[in-house]
């Protein structure tokens, strides 16, 4: 059975899309042996079908849980894994030392057991922060795809847009109004004027559509005048395929802006409370946009502050910039699915 390292994730959406850039680091540290991840069902899903991971096992539920409460209670793929394993790394706290012992006493030779968010870590950005918990540097080098679509997934995303009409080589602007905080999005209103000034110009823009998202949607499709297609209901794999068909993708602090951001799609990112310089996706095909500076001490002032001039972005400026990245897209792009190296 080959020797595997085995990673442990229990974040959501865009905290595991963040740890990509480390784990493609132990990838290159270890290109013999299979790598495999216990998170969230959907991401894992995408990561494997991406060829970023070899295997992977839900982190909730029996299959990683018994490896919280002790060796006993641990049993089936997991344990096996770990019977196998050079290096296990979990990104989380383990503040009683319980996960890591357990790791050991089933068999992984090396343990890492460190949260991104320890006040020991030095890096800002929070892909950074992910290196470091490894013991891996940032690089500059690290930029555009990171996160190549195979041609199954990428047909997916062929299927459903074929579904509503759109076809290759059409100028597709995928829009997310949504996030896991109603704190972090911009105006309906803002968007709105974006999506008007899109289809004025011969784009078609598209709304995306969350299990979170019903709300910022519905208000958005209120304001339009030509109320544009709504892409609802879609698992991560449609997804990603959309993404690797869109000449631009217009999104708030979200884990889908996040993994617009690796795949090298264009993305002009809407930012307000929370930091670009610890949150934003990197890349040179990534703009961040955002409003005033935010001067709320803590996330429950952000809450409680009904103004939010961080969120207030210049309708024209930003549906300048669509419109700019959008041409410069359209100029350089190939009639092909996002690729990898």
């Amino acid at each position: 059975m080959a020797r595997t390292i085995v990673m442990i994730h229990p974040g959501g959406l865009g905290d595991v899309f963040l740890a990509v850039s480390a784990m493609i680091r132990l990838r290159a540290r270890f290109p013999n042996h299979k790598l495999v991840l216990c998170s969230e069902d959907q991401v894992a899903k995408l990561l494997l079908a991406c060829g970023l991971i070899d295997a992977w096992a839900p982190v909730q539920g029996l299959v990683c849980g018994g490896l919280f409460v002790g060796t006993d209670q641990s049993t089936g793929q997991v344990q096996k894994w770990l019977e196998q394993c050079d290096l296990a790394v979990g990104w989380m706290k383990d503040l009683d030392g319980k996960l890591s012992e357990t790791l050991k006493a089933i068999g992984a030779r090396e343990v890492i057991v460190r949260s991104p968010f320890s006040a020991l870590i030095e890096a800002t950005h929070q892909r950074d922060r992910f290196l470091e918990t490894i013991n891996e540097a940032p690089s500059d080098c690290e930029q555009g795809v990171l996160l190549a679509v195979t041609e199954p997934v990428y047909q997916l995303g062929r299927a459903c847009l074929e579904a509503e009409g759109v076809m290759i080589g059409e100028r597709l602007v995928v829009i997310h109004p949504g996030s896991g905080s109603a704190h972090k999005c911009v105006a309906p209103e803002t968007l709105a004027s974006v999506v008007s000034v899109l289809q004025n110009s011969g784009a078609i823009p598209m709304v995306l559509e969350g299990p979170a998202d019903r709300e910022p949607v519905e208000r958005l499709l209120l304001l339009c005048v030509n109320p544009p297609v709504v892409l609802k209901g879609l698992d991560i794999l449609t997804v990603a395929g959309v993404l690797a068909r869109a000449h631009l993708f217009v999104g708030q602090d979200s884990g889908v802006t996040h993994l617009a951001g690796l795949m090298g799609v264009r993305t002009v990112a809407l930012f307000g409370a929370t930091d670009p310089d610890r949150w934003a996706p990197h890349g040179t095909h990534v703009t961040v946009v955002q409003g005033v500076t935010c001067l709320c001490q803590s996330w429950g002032d952000v809450s409680r502050c009904k103004e939010k001039p961080c969120l207030e972005i210049p309708r024209d400026h930003l549906a300048a910039l669509c419109l700019t990245h959008l041409k410069e897209a359209a100029a350089g792009r190939e009639s092909k699915p996002v690729s990898c190296h």
